[in-house]
């Protein structure tokens, strides 16, 4: 499980971000759609072997597995594009603007979403054998959390809007970090076991991620959850992506960055 010293990581994850910046848009647009499908997948799988087993921490334990399968085959998160993109542009690499930043997460979001939406889709067949009957037990569960994670924030106001905020800034602080760890072994299982722990830990504390709540919040409308699609977007998928870029570019992206690439000047001693 050969590991990368952080500097070694840190100009990987510059270099990636230049280089999904330049990608031709048909090939950001199917990555990003495989990364929001195999996630929903995974949390799908998640949320059945937490109502399975009644414990949620099991869910959270085996929830990883979908993160690790797309980053394993090259595909893109929003949560990860937040953090890697914005380093090439701050390293000042050729070419590299704030617009075609901001156009590479457009195309991401549109990715993940369609993709997400598409397992929203065909899952909402299986649980109701293709609409002939009321959602089985853990359609309803998650239309239940469509409501919890959105009502379940207005209802607080200002103080659910914070809240929500800040789970979405904590999670992509742990989520991007299952992203750097992709980085930081050359060997399959040392990959794995680095995205492993940040993710579980996300999934298990149930903080707010992007790309997951894509899945969520369509599956539960279908489902039958009793809120609008401006409640969706208002208390919970706006906030949750901005949380998401602040705190993964924050936390993970700049902190890295600042002290590993960019490092101050040492000090001397007289």
């Amino acid at each position: 499980m050969a590991y990368l010293v952080p500097s070694e990581f840190v100009t990987k994850m510059v270099d990636a971000g230049e280089s999904k910046i330049y990608m031709a848009t048909r090939d950001v647009l199917i990555r990003s759609y495989m990364a929001g499908a195999i996630l929903a997948l995974a949390a799908v799988f998640a949320v059945k072997v937490s109502v399975q087993t009644g414990y949620p921490i099991i869910g959270a334990i085996l929830f990883p597995v979908g993160f690790c399968m797309l980053y394993l085959l090259g595909f893109d998160l929003l949560t990860g594009v937040f953090v890697l993109t914005p380093l090439a542009l701050i390293d000042k690499r050729p070419g590299v603007t704030l617009g075609g930043v901001l156009k590479n997460w457009g195309i991401v979001f549109v990715g993940n979403f369609l993709g997400a939406l598409t397992v929203a889709f065909l899952m909402a067949i299986v649980f109701t054998f293709g609409f002939s009957t009321e959602p089985d037990k853990v359609g309803k569960v998650i239309a239940g959390i469509g409501v919890a994670r959105t009502l379940g924030y207005a209802k607080y106001g200002a103080a659910g809007m914070l809240t929500l905020f800040v789970r979405g800034v904590l999670c992509n602080w742990m989520v991007s970090t299952g992203v750097v760890g992709a980085m930081i072994s050359t060997s399959v299982s040392g990959k794995v076991i680095a995205m492993w722990m940040p993710i579980m830990l996300f999934f298990g504390m149930t903080f707010e991620h992007s790309v997951v709540n894509m899945f969520l919040f369509p599956s539960a409308l279908l489902m039958g959850g009793d809120f609008s699609i401006m409640d969706y977007m208002i208390w919970n998928e706006i906030p949750t992506v901005l949380g998401n870029l602040v705190g993964g570019l924050s936390f993970t992206g700049l902190t890295l960055y600042t002290t590993h690439l960019k490092t101050a000047p040492k000090r001397t001693f007289d």
